[in-house]
């Protein structure tokens, strides 16, 4: 499970950092959506679960052998009960900001009961401020409070020192800058109704450092393998059944 936190590392950002020869992947121009049952259009008559997927290259899952069934998100979909309806809105290089006029509108629209939003590592890399990636952040969850019965998992930053890379960068301001973007998002979900809670946390961050491997990295380097998708898939589930929800 920990081990996907080194996965999600790589994952959650879709260009690598500047500092490095990673090859980076450029934002698509629209979302990838893969749909398990219907179509991911708003209408009035919501199924009886729905489940919709927020974030960048990680969400969409690259690096995986066939995104469409290895994606962490794609693997939580499959534990949820039979019928659910899942919608994978992920976008390639998606910053917070970017993703909270292109995903979060027909997140809201489709009326879900379950929502994941990982967006964090594009942000780190882009060097936007932790106040800054905080107010664009409540601009994606927000909305899914507001406008939705939707229960919310937010992943935060794992410790990318050991990526691949971050080889190039310095370690303790990497270390210091994943901190304050933590905080950010602990605060962020500490802000939202807690009974129940509306909004939790799912702790990518905690024993990652050491889990790095060619085992859960692709051949990129950077994004996670299918092993690193099922560890990812693992933690975010635990917060999810920890949460009542009832998985498989």
């Amino acid at each position: 499970m920990l081990a996907l936190l080194l996965a999600l590392l790589l994952a959650a950002c879709s260009s690598a950092p500047a500092a490095t020869k990673t090859a980076t992947t450029t934002r698509t121009a629209t979302p990838t959506l893969f749909i398990t049952t219907t179509a991911p259009t708003p209408s009035p008559t919501a199924p009886a679960f729905r489940y919709v997927a927020i974030g960048a290259s990680d969400t969409v899952g690259v690096g995986s052998a066939d995104p469409r069934t290895g994606s962490w998100p794609a693997r939580i979909a499959a534990r949820l009960p039979a019928g659910t309806d899942y919608v994978n809105l992920g976008v390639s290089g998606s910053l917070a900001s970017q993703a909270s006029a292109d995903q979060v509108p027909t997140a809201a629209g489709l009326r879900p009961q379950l929502v994941t939003v990982w967006l964090a590592v594009n942000d780190l890399n882009a060097n936007v401020s932790p106040s800054d990636y905080g107010a664009a952040l409540r601009r994606v969850v927000g909305p899914l409070v507001t406008l939705t019965d939707a229960r919310v998992f937010v992943g935060n930053v794992p410790d990318l020192r050991s990526v691949p890379a971050y080889a190039g960068t310095d370690q303790t301001g990497l270390l210091a800058r994943i901190n304050a973007y933590n905080a950010v998002i602990a605060a962020l979900a500490a802000s939202f109704p807690s009974s129940p809670s509306r909004v939790t946390v799912v702790d990518l961050f905690t024993g990652s450092g050491p889990l790095v491997s060619t085992i859960t990295v692709s051949a990129d380097g950077f994004h996670p393998s299918d092993a690193g998708y099922a560890l990812i898939a693992d933690r975010f589930a635990r917060a999810i059944a920890d949460a009542g929800i009832a998985l498989r």
